[in-house]
């Protein structure tokens, strides 16, 4: 027997109480946290609508989101439809039955699928080749970057808006690491949007599998087996067909999950793992400045493990990137104090603190969807028995998801009080949401599939009824 099955032979729970219980006073719970979540919603559209018409500080046509009034079917329409239905009617029993490689492969597949249905709303150039190449966007400076030494040592001198051939939005709004990845596909004979696009799509798609992957590890099968079809169906597939964020959402994701595979030692090789992780952790902060904060999951993650050991591995892979932008001549500090003041310069000095602070929330439920919402409460209603769990060596695997999505709000609380994500933040903070999506599959089995079919909902209806271009 290998070392990945004794550990999940001993790993595996039972299925826990709320997912074996008929509750009604804690589905009653559920539900009114599920409408608390839409009176959210409605109260930052109605405030949201009444500040832009005063003053027109938002600075977004359909508050909360950054997103247009345009009803709308597309070729996408079926297929996203028909993707919903399969998953809602039969992602439960499946998630239950297939061997766990054959889950993981649908699961990425269903992603994808999903992710590309939503996204081909829009047609193909409207919806994915178009995407990446306005004029905010990454694909726009391409052929800045014909001497890469040179792009790296001079990045710094294009962020602020008035200095010389100011970066646009998104490249001055990111390290350096975003652009040399499309930099890289056009080199490698893959240029324009199109190719652009499908590789976040399909990229994006595999961050549903990197979280079953962890769950796997730290919870057992059962728990991350409950989560899939919830992952699959995750309401912010919409902005993961629309933008890189999807892409950034995953290479963060899997390097949690190698991370992981490492502190349980699930894994072959566990230092190897957890240099990998460290590899695309190094990676992450070099495609988003916030993503550093992916460091709160890293280190729930060890916490539940009770272990240092990766730590020795996960720090040497972890310094490959800095180092290697370093010497190229591409200072991290220094873009990163530029950018604040180019976001100021822009429509973050503009858009009020004062709304947005909560209005990020209202945000947050859409891409997460009312299922995760009702999933948060139980996690969060643990979070007192979690932590007597934590200290004495006795968590559940419930509690044990829960530190995971406790970790993934405390990064968002980070991200939304520094006020530097003042709307947009169903886009930016993807790869935070994508954590938080497993807190569903702490709800019963009673209802399963209207949870799911509810979150499918919010996203064919924001797909639909709005056009959530960049």
């Amino acid at each position: 027997m290998t070392t990945e099955e004794r550990s999940h032979r001993t790993r595996t729970p039972e299925p826990t109480a709320s997912a074996r219980s008929d509750d009604p006073a804690g589905r009653r719970r559920d539900l009114k946290a599920a409408a608390a979540g839409v009176l959210l919603v409605a109260v930052a559209i109605v405030a949201g609508w009444v500040i832009q018409a005063g003053d027109g500080s938002l600075q977004v046509h359909w508050p909360p989101l950054l997103a247009s009034w345009d009803p709308h079917f597309g070729p996408g329409t079926p297929l996203a439809a028909a993707v919903a239905v399969t998953v809602v009617a039969y992602g439960p029993r499946c998630a239950a039955r297939l061997p766990w490689r054959g889950l993981l492969l649908t699961c990425w597949a269903g992603s994808v699928g999903w992710i590309l249905g939503l996204a081909l709303i829009e047609g193909w150039y409207r919806g994915i080749e178009r995407r990446l190449t306005t004029k905010h966007e990454y694909l726009r400076v391409i052929d800045r970057f014909d001497d890469i030494g040179a792009a790296l040592r001079g990045f710094t001198d294009h962020i602020v808006i008035g200095s010389p051939d100011n970066w646009p939005a998104h490249v001055a709004g990111h390290p350096p690491g975003a652009t040399l990845t499309f930099v890289g596909l056009d080199r490698a004979g893959l240029g324009g949007g199109g190719w652009a696009g499908m590789w976040c799509i399909v990229l994006g798609g595999s961050a549903a599998v990197a979280v079953m992957v962890a769950l796997r590890a730290l919870t057992g099968e059962h728990l991350a087996r409950r989560a899939a079809p919830f992952l699959v169906l995750a309401p912010f597939a919409v902005w993961t067909g629309t933008s890189a964020d999807g892409y950034f959402a995953a290479v963060a994701a899997w390097s949690v999950a190698l991370l992981a595979l490492a502190a349980t030692r699930t894994a072959r090789h566990p230092s190897a793992a957890a240099l990998g992780s460290g590899l695309l952790f190094g990676l992450t902060c070099y495609l988003s400045y916030g993503l550093t904060l992916v460091v709160a999951l890293m280190a729930a993650v060890l916490v539940q493990a009770r272990t240092a050991r990766p730590l020795g591995p996960l720090v040497l892979g972890a310094l490959v990137a800095p180092v290697a932008f370093t010497l190229a001549g591409f200072n991290w500090w220094e873009a990163y104090h530029l950018l604040v003041e180019r976001y100021y310069q822009g429509a973050g000095g503009t858009r009020p603190y004062s709304y947005w602070v909560w209005a990020n929330l209202a945000c947050t439920t859409l891409a997460a969807g009312l299922a995760t919402v009702a999933g948060l409460r139980r996690a969060v209603a643990s979070a007192p028995a979690t932590l007597r769990g934590l200290r004495s060596g006795t968590e559940t695997a419930a509690q044990r998801l829960a530190i995971l999505t406790l970790a993934a709000l405390l990064a968002l609380a980070v991200a939304d009080l520094s006020g530097m994500s003042k709307a947009e933040t169903e886009r930016i903070w993807q790869p935070f949401v994508v954590w938080l999506m497993p807190a569903a599959a702490l709800l019963p089995d009673v209802g399963r599939r209207g949870w799911l079919a509810a979150q499918a909902a919010v996203a064919l209806l924001v797909n639909h009824l709005l056009w959530t271009g960049w």
